[in-house]
This record gives structure tokens, C-alpha cells and sequence, in this order.
């Protein structure tokens, strides 16, 4: 059964980081295009990093360049999103997700998480 699981949300600062890991399972996440995307409540999932898996190229949306990155640990079939200087915003859920092709539609994406909360509050 593949499956993909994120964990490491709560509750952070802003200005303060979080780590999230989207571990698989079922299938190996580098023959994948991995997608991080995020919610907020009443608005559109939207895509944060999506990145390719033939050559790396990677997307990341204009509001989480330089504070996003995306790391990938093959040997334990885990990607991570690393979320530095976070802005305050309420509650949102993050999702990581998989595709056969490298692409920013959410449409596109075949496995989902379940995704984790992200609250950026003082």
C-alpha cells in the first residue's frame, strides 16, 4: 500500500522554524516528484516546493524562497521541509504528496498525506 505521512507540525513562534517530515512508504519517494503543499482555512491548496525527481529541478513559491528548503533522505525514503523565519498566519496544514510528473498542480498529484498543522502565533 503506498503511503505518504507527514509529521512535525505544532505550534512555533514567528520568526522561529520547524522542521516537517513526509516519511513514504509502498514505493520509493525518489522515482517521484515530491510536492510540499499547504492550506489555510477558507483559501486553496497551494504549492510551497515541489521538486523534481530526474533532475532536481525545483520550484518554490515566491513567499517561502529563502526561507524554505526541501531535503530529501533517500535511505530512509523521507523528505523533509524546513521552514525558517515564519510568519505569523494562523493555522495552516501542510501536505507533501507524489507524482509521476514534476509539476506545481495540485490536480496532478496522486498521493496525498494526511497532512500536519502548521500555528504560527505569538
Amino acid at each position: 500500500q503506498l503511503q505518504l505521512v507527514e509529521s512535525g507540525g505544532g505550534l512555533v513562534q514567528p520568526g522561529g522554524s520547524l522542521r516537517l517530515s513526509c516519511a513514504a512508504s509502498g514505493f520509493s519517494l525518489d522515482d517521484y516528484a515530491i510536492g510540499w503543499f499547504r492550506q489555510a482555512p477558507g483559501k486553496e491548496r497551494e504549492g510551497v516546493i515541489c521538486i523534481s525527481s530526474s533532475d532536481g529541478t525545483t520550484y518554490y513559491a515566491d513567499s517561502v524562497k529563502g526561507r524554505f528548503t526541501f531535503t530529501r533522505d533517500n535511505a530512509r525514503n523521507t523528505a523533509y521541509l524546513q521552514m525558517d523565519s515564519l510568519k505569523p498566519g494562523g493555522t495552516t496544514v501542510y501536505y507533501c504528496a507524489s507524482s509521476w510528473v514534476f509539476t506545481v498542480l495540485t490536480s496532478e498529484y496522486d498521493y496525498w498525506g494526511q497532512g500536519t498543522q502548521v500555528t504560527v502565533s505569538s
